[in-house]
C-alpha cells in the first residue's frame, strides 16, 4: 500500500510538471524543436519516466525564443524597399524640375534669337558678339547659352543662378526689351537687378583702381616700348590689331578672355598689374585688357557693349585737350594717372576733337566684373562664355 501510494505520489509530480511544461511546448515550432531534440516522438518524457537527468532538456526548451524568427528579415526587406521607392521618387522629382527649367530657358533663347541689341565694337575690345560674326566672342547660336548653362548646372548646381537663368530667359534687356530709358542695350547678356549707372564710383573697385593707378609709370613705359607713329603709311607693327575705325588702334594683352603671350612679354609692367587685380574678367569672352589709341579727329559713334555684368576701367596715359567720353548722355573726360569706371552697356561715344599736333589719346583699358555680380554667378558666366578652345 505504502509503495502504491508512494508510486502514485511520484507519478502525480511528473504529470503536473508535464502540464506546466505544456505552455512552452503547445503547438509552437519551438516545442516541436524541443521534441525533435529529445527524440521522444512528441514531448519530453512522453512515457512519464523522467527524473533529474531530464532537467537540462527542460532548461533548453525554456531558453528557446517564444516568437518565431521569420518576421525580422521580412521587416528589413520591407524597409529597404520603402527607402528605394522614396529615393526613386526624389530623383524623378529632380529630373522633372530640371526639365521644366530647361524648357523655359530654351524658349527664352528662341524668343530672343540667340543674340540681340545693336552691333558695333566697344572701345578697347572686339566687336560686340551680337553682330560681328567672329567666332571667338562666345555663344551666339540659338539655344547655345541654354545648353551651356544646363551643362554647368549638371556639373555643379542651380544654387545662386536665379539672375543668370532670368538673363537667359529674358534676352538683352529688362523683359527682353530695351534697357534703362532705351540707352542701356547690351548686345548679348543683360543680367537683371544690377545697379545701373553710366559711371561707377571708384570705391566700387577700390583695390583694383588703386593698384592700376600705382602702376601708371610702369604701364606708361610699356606703351612707349610698343608705340609707333600711327601714321597709317607703314605696315601695322607686330601685336597691334587692325583699326576698329579710322584712327582707332589697340594692342591687347587679353583678347576675348585669351591671354596674348607675345604682347604680355613685351609689356611686363602692365602684365604684372593685371596679375594683381582681384576682379579682372580674364576667363570669359567679355574680358579684354590693353592699350587703346585714338588719333586727333577720330570718333567712335554711339555703341553698346555686350553685357552689363562688366565694368570697363580706363586708366589715362596720354590725354591731350579736346578728348571726350559720353556715356548714357553724361560727358566725362579722362585724367592722366587716374582711373575712370564705365558701364559700357550704356550707349557711349568717344571722340578726339584736338589738333593734330596734340598727339593721340592713349588709355589702358581693363574689363572688371561688376561689383554686384556674385561669386557663383561669375563662375557660371565664366563656364557659359568660356573662350572656344
Amino acid at each position: 500500500m505504502k509503495g502504491g501510494r508512494g508510486r502514485h505520489t511520484v507519478e502525480r509530480g511528473p504529470r503536473k510538471e508535464r502540464e506546466a511544461s505544456g505552455m512552452w511546448t503547445g503547438n509552437s515550432p519551438a516545442g516541436n524543436q524541443g521534441a525533435a531534440m529529445e527524440g521522444t516522438g512528441g514531448e519530453l518524457g512522453g512515457q512519464g519516466n523522467w527524473g533529474l537527468e531530464d532537467a537540462p532538456g527542460l532548461l533548453a526548451r525554456a531558453s528557446l525564443p517564444i516568437m518565431p524568427t521569420w518576421p525580422l528579415p521580412l521587416a528589413s526587406s520591407a524597409l529597404t524597399l520603402l527607402l528605394g521607392a522614396l529615393t526613386s521618387l526624389f530623383l524623378w522629382y529632380c529630373y522633372r524640375l530640371g526639365s521644366q527649367d530647361l524648357q523655359a530657358l530654351e524658349a527664352g533663347s528662341r524668343a530672343r534669337g540667340g543674340s540681340g541689341g545693336p552691333g558695333g565694337c566697344s572701345e578697347g575690345g572686339r566687336p560686340s558678339p551680337g553682330s560681328s560674326g567672329e567666332s571667338g566672342e562666345g555663344p551666339r547660336a540659338e539655344g547655345l547659352v541654354s545648353r551651356r548653362l544646363r551643362a554647368y548646372a549638371r556639373r555643379y548646381s542651380w544654387a545662386g543662378m536665379g539672375r543668370v537663368r532670368r538673363a537667359a530667359q529674358g534676352g538683352p534687356g529688362p523683359g527682353g526689351g530695351p534697357g534703362v530709358l532705351g540707352i542701356q542695350r547690351p548686345g548679348l547678356l543683360f543680367l537683371p537687378d544690377l545697379p545701373s549707372a553710366p559711371f561707377v564710383p571708384r570705391d566700387a573697385q577700390r583695390h583694383d583702381v588703386e593698384l592700376l593707378e600705382s602702376s601708371f609709370p610702369a604701364i606708361l613705359r610699356d606703351f612707349g616700348a610698343v608705340s609707333w607713329d600711327f601714321s597709317g603709311t607703314t605696315p601695322l607693327p607686330r601685336g597691334w590689331s587692325p583699326p576698329l575705325a579710322p584712327g582707332c588702334y589697340q594692342l591687347l594683352l587679353y583678347q576675348a578672355g585669351r591671354c596674348q603671350p607675345s604682347n604680355c612679354r613685351r609689356c611686363p609692367g602692365a602684365y604684372r598689374a593685371l596679375s594683381g587685380l582681384r576682379s579682372f574678367m580674364s576667363a570669359n569672352t567679355f574680358g579684354n585688357a590693353g592699350f587703346s589709341v585714338l588719333l586727333p579727329g577720330a570718333r567712335l559713334e554711339g555703341r553698346c557693349g555686350p553685357t552689363n555684368a562688366r565694368v570697363r576701367c580706363h586708366l589715362g596715359l596720354k590725354i591731350p585737350p579736346g578728348c571726350e567720353l559720353v556715356v548714357g548722355g553724361e560727358p566725362q573726360c579722362w585724367a592722366e594717372g587716374h582711373c575712370l569706371l564705365v558701364d559700357d552697356s550704356f550707349l557711349h561715344t568717344v571722340a578726339h576733337n584736338g589738333a593734330p599736333e596734340d598727339g593721340p589719346r592713349v588709355v589702358f583699358i581693363v574689363d572688371l566684373w561688376h561689383p554686384n555680380v556674385a561669386g557663383a554667378e561669375r563662375q557660371a558666366l565664366d563656364f557659359v562664355f568660356a573662350p572656344d578652345p
